[in-house]
């Protein structure tokens, strides 16, 4: 029986328009029987059964006091969680949710071209990456670094491309432990076309099985 997502793309702020291809392309990943959900509820039940629940470019406030709850008891006790581009930009106003991603979104740039710099290429959603992986995205900036509070994989080389405001520390992409569970988030997917890209999903995939448990 294949492991089982949760892929939840609530916005109540901006709304992507790459949603529905991104929903397309973690369905055919093929190694997980995947849930697509918008409803808040479907956070209020138990989570137990998912393998890992994915905030795939949700915005706002996307869950009610009781999917919190549920949310942070299902990683606390060992559950997967998995944020993708705007996942950072979700649940302000809970304070858990911010540490449990590992950095909030402030601001980007233009949608451009320019250069991510693969730091670790021992995780499973970095190692088929070349060592710089030339991409097109939104090159978001953070309110905080992540870096020793989670373990960074990838960064912007921000003299690639226009209007980055981090510096020579930029982390992308990162993954950490909370409680007992794994969360992995990737600020990449900002575009339709990246859902396309066949790197891009290697990476996808590679980040959904660290923290579903199902590679190392």
């Amino acid at each position: 029986m294949a492991p089982r997502l949760l892929v939840y793309t609530r916005t109540t702020d901006y709304r992507h328009d790459s949603i529905p291809a991104a929903v397309v392309a973690v369905r055919a990943l093929g190694e997980f029987d995947v849930e697509h959900t918008e409803d808040p509820a479907a956070l209020e039940a138990a989570l137990d059964g998912w393998a890992a629940v994915v905030f795939l470019s949700t915005s706002g406030d996307v869950l009610t006091p009781a999917g919190r709850e549920r949310l942070a008891g299902y990683v606390e006790a060992g559950g997967g969680f998995v944020g993708v581009h705007a996942a950072a930009c979700t649940e302000y106003g809970w304070p858990y949710y911010g540490e449990l991603l590992g950095a909030r979104f402030d601001r980007h740039p233009a949608h451009q071209p320019g250069r991510a710099v693969v730091e670790d290429r021992t995780h499973p959603a970095t190692r088929q990456l070349p060592a710089v992986w030339e991409f097109t995205d939104e090159w978001y900036d953070f309110r905080t670094n992540p870096r020793g509070a989670a373990r960074v994989l990838v960064c912007a080389d921000e003299s690639s491309y226009e209007g980055g405001g981090m510096g020579a520390d930029h982390p992308l992409v990162w993954c950490r432990s909370q409680g007992a569970g794994r969360v992995f988030y990737t600020a990449l997917g900002h575009a339709a076309e990246a859902y396309g890209d066949p790197d891009f999903r290697q990476h996808l995939r590679g980040g959904i099985a660290w923290a579903a448990r199902l590679a190392h």
